[in-house]
């Protein structure tokens, strides 16, 4: 079995020393992938291609999948290999791999030509055109846009019959750029722009905010994996857990409303340039679009990027929601985005789309940045690789959904204070205590332990990730109230 594989266009425009580089990182990364199905997988390099050569036929379509997946590799073809003694054997050899699609078709042969022969890649492909119309019961040759095209390369003394092209991922090899940071939530944006970080070369690391429960973690984490196995070359990347709950809690009992999208971020790229220094990363990366949410519009990016000395990297930042899920549909991340549990509680009423850096600087003078400091210190790096053994290690049992309680079970609002307090929860007969998300593991010691709480946010997400966590400390008495 053989493959050859084609460079990105831009790889082969690069210095002599550049391109060099960049084909030894693509053939690395090759290596590392193709192993896991073949251990004894050949990946031999060359100037203008890479050859892949495997003893193991019936692995054919698992390196077809695997290759199509790795950066740097514009196409390429599956070929058989035979040595090249005149024209009538590559017709003979024509006939065994095209003779069945050939019939009743308009074809063209493609003849590229290396070496020194008695004949020119024109007179080839007449040639060899000619033999296969009057053998294989094919309707007509035509060169412009035919049915079947058979493609033949005929290098010096040996000949490359082309049964299959695959386009690849283009971009350059992960591993030949820098590192970089991908702040990640697991939903559309987040991981359409890690993929787009990888796809160009830069080795991307993966940094999630907890901002409250196992589940959402749980969520990051499996998609994370997802992109690094199908995309990420077998290279060795960090995952980054920042338990942020306590620094939503400040923001929330501190912080002016209208601030609070805008300084949440702010606290993210300050905790994120401090972790990516321990990764070794050279830029952030965030899934920001303008104008998508409130946070996103310019004035309000500007207000957070002046938070930090380090880039931030924003591959979306003109793409429209659309397309960014079609991306993510495409590359596999939106089934995990879509059932993703955003955790929704950091919302503003009324969020401000033009801050002002003197009135977030007097709001963040209220914040206790002991709490962020304490928050970095706790960050957990684990590598890419382990992340699924420890999610098996967190609680994945089934939360207790409860929507007409008929006992003796307390009803507890985990909304935000604003909006509980705008849209007050009133269950008949049924006693409601009201605790925000951010205070509730702190405040759970207070409750009656012989009591079954249910939790209630609204639309049922935020009650389940923290229901979620809460089991997972090994609390009983805990479920969800979904009315």
């Amino acid at each position: 079995m053989k493959f050859i594989v084609k460079f990105f266009p831009e790889i082969t425009i690069k210095s002599r020393p550049v391109r060099k580089a960049f084909v030894k990182q693509l053939r690395h990364n090759m290596r590392l992938v193709l192993k896991k199905h073949d251990a004894d997988v050949v990946v031999a390099g060359n100037w203008d291609f890479i050859e892949v050569l495997s003893e193991k036929d019936e692995l054919r379509e698992d390196f077809t999948t695997a290759l199509s997946n790795i950066a740097g590799i514009a196409h390429f073809q599956f070929v058989r290999e035979f040595s090249f003694t005149d024209l009538d054997d590559i017709v003979e050899e024509a006939m065994v791999s095209y003779g069945e699609m050939l019939k009743d078709a308009v074809f063209a042969v493609r003849v590229k030509r290396v070496g020194h022969h008695d004949f020119t890649s024109v007179e080839a492909e007449r040639y060899i055109g000619g033999c296969l119309k009057a053998r294989s019961g094919a309707l007509a040759v035509r060169l412009k846009n035919p049915e079947v095209l058979v493609p033949i390369d005929i290098r010096d003394q040996r000949v490359w019959m082309i049964e299959q092209r695959v386009e690849g991922l283009g971009g350059y090899p992960l591993g030949s750029q820098d590192s970089v940071l991908s702040l990640m939530s697991g939903g559309y944006d987040s991981t359409v722009s890690s993929f787009m970080t990888m796809s160009r070369g830069l080795k991307t690391h993966f940094c999630f905010f907890n901002l409250g429960g196992d589940a959402h973690e749980i969520g990051v984490k499996q998609v994370s994996n997802f992109i690094w196995e199908k995309y990420g070359s077998g290279l060795n990347v960090k995952f980054v857990t920042v338990p942020f709950e306590a620094v939503v809690g400040e923001i929330l009992t501190k912080v002016d409303n209208a601030e609070m999208g805008v300084i949440l971020k702010r606290m993210m790229l300050r905790a994120a340039s401090k972790v990516m220094e321990g990764v070794g990363a050279k830029a952030l990366v965030t899934g920001e679009s303008v104008a998508q949410v409130s946070s996103q519009t310019l004035i309000n990016l500007k207000v957070i990027d002046q938070v930090t000395d380090e880039l931030v990297l924003r591959p979306l930042i003109t793409t429209n929601k659309q397309a960014i899920i079609d991306k993510a549909i495409e590359i596999g991340t939106a089934p995990f985005a879509a059932s993703m549990p955003e955790f929704c509680g950091v919302i503003s009423v009324n969020p401000t789309t033009r801050a002002r850096m003197h009135r977030v600087e007097r709001e963040e003078s209220k914040f206790d940045f002991a709490v962020l400091e304490k928050a970095v210190e706790e960050a957990q790096v684990m590598s890419i690789q382990n992340v699924m053994d420890d999610v098996a290690k967190q609680y994945q049992g089934e939360v207790p959904v409860v929507r007409m309680p008929v006992g003796d079970e307390v009803i507890v609002d985990i909304r935000h204070p604003d909006e509980a307090a705008k849209r007050p929860l009133k269950v008949s007969g049924r006693p409601v205590k009201v605790i925000p998300f951010f205070a509730l593991e702190s405040s759970w010691h207070d409750l009656d332990q012989e009591t079954m709480h249910l939790l209630y946010c609204g639309k049922g997400v935020m009650s389940r990730i923290h229901a979620s966590y809460l089991l997972g400390k090994g609390r009983t008495n805990v479920g969800i109230y979904l009315p």
